[in-house]
This record gives C-alpha cells, structure tokens and sequence, in this order.
C-alpha cells in the first residue's frame, strides 16, 4: 500500500536516511574547517573541542558524535587537507595546456578554496601529534602530492614551459608558500581576491624560461 505522496515507505527510509547522512556530512564539513581555524592559529596543544565547538556554537560533548578525541579531529582536518590538494591538482592536470600552465591553474585552484568558502584548510604543522598509524598516512598522501608536483615540473622542462630547475627544491619552495597562506589568510574577501589572483604569477614567475 502507498502513502499519500505515492512512494512506499521503504523509500522515505531511504530518502530520510539520506538526507540525515547529508546533514551529518554537512556538519562535519563545518567542523573541520572550524577545526582548521583553530589549529592554524593556536597549534595542536592550544586549541581544545571546546574552542572548535565555540565557533560552531555547540557543547564540546556535542562534538564527540562526529570524533572521539582531538587526535581524531586534527587528522580528519589533514585528510580534508589531502583530499582538497588532490582534487584541484586533478583539475589542473585536467585543464592545463603544459607544465606552466597546471602549475598556475593548480595553484589558482587550491587558493580558491583556501580564500573560499570551503577554507580554512588545515596547515600540516602538527603531524608528529598523530598517533603512528594516522602519522604514517598522512605522510603518505603528502609525499604523493609532492612527488605529483614534481612530475608536472618535470614534463614542464621537457615541453620547454618551464625553465630547467631542481624540482625537489622548486616543488618545496612553491608547496611551502601555498601551504602557509591559511596561516596569516583571516577571511578578508578583498585580500582573497588579490591573493588568488596574484599568487599563482607570483610563485611561478621563476619557473619561466
């Protein structure tokens, strides 16, 4: 038998299901990046659930549905962090003409975010925080995301975009400036614009031939 809207009600499970899987999603999206703030701007052993659920407006016990301890949170804002750095390297990959042009497009992207919306992202300063096993991963994605940097330098030499250069030492250069702009970025929408659209030229004007 149907209800009045004509769907069964194994489908409003579903659809219920659904959307409190989205808002579940969409709250830990914002915790994370009050997290993100707040590890940014105190470090690990300065900020408490507390503070991170003072910006959310919620008890710090509330917070404990989405995470059990600090440890847990600071490693999710790390695992965002990865997970932002690759898409926007996938994009400009995607999108690029040659090594230049995704070196510029990646760093243009991954600055969108920071400024944007769905920033802050979490600065990996505190991984010796992490216990082993999440230290190690993080490790991990952060040596991929590096070495995938350095690939798009080198086939920049090789298509002659992109002048001849240590790309270990110019990769950690770039990476070391992008990565630190959540430290000192405090939301300013005038600044954001300035930042994305300068930035990319700035970090990259040494890459040309």
């Amino acid at each position: 038998m149907q209800n009045w809207s004509g769907l069964k009600p194994q489908a409003h499970k579903t659809m219920a299901r659904k959307a409190s899987d989205t808002r579940f999603e969409l709250q830990k999206g914002r915790m994370l990046r009050a997290a993100a703030k707040c590890f940014n701007e105190k470090g690990y052993s300065g900020t408490s659930l507390k503070d991170v659920a003072n910006i959310l407006g919620l008890t710090d016990a509330a917070l404990y549905y989405y995470v059990k301890n600090k440890e847990e949170l600071v490693y999710l804002c790390y695992i965002r962090a990865g997970e932002i750095g690759r898409e926007t390297m996938d994009r400009a990959i995607a999108d690029g003409d040659n090594g230049l042009d995704m070196v510029r497009r990646y760093l243009r992207y991954h600055l969108e975010v920071m400024t944007g919306d769905r920033g802050p992202i979490a600065i990996m300063s505190e991984i010796p925080s992490l216990k082993p096993v999440h230290r190690e991963e993080v490790l991990e994605i952060s040596r991929k995301h590096s070495t995938r940097f350095e690939s798009i330098l080198r086939n920049g030499i090789e298509d002659g975009s992109i002048a001849p250069c240590d790309v270990r030492m110019t990769g950690n250069a770039i990476m070391g400036a992008l990565n630190w702009v959540p430290k000192w970025f405090r939301g300013d929408t005038t600044i954001a614009a300035s930042v994305v659209e300068e930035f990319p030229q700035i970090l990259s004007a040494g890459l040309e031939p």
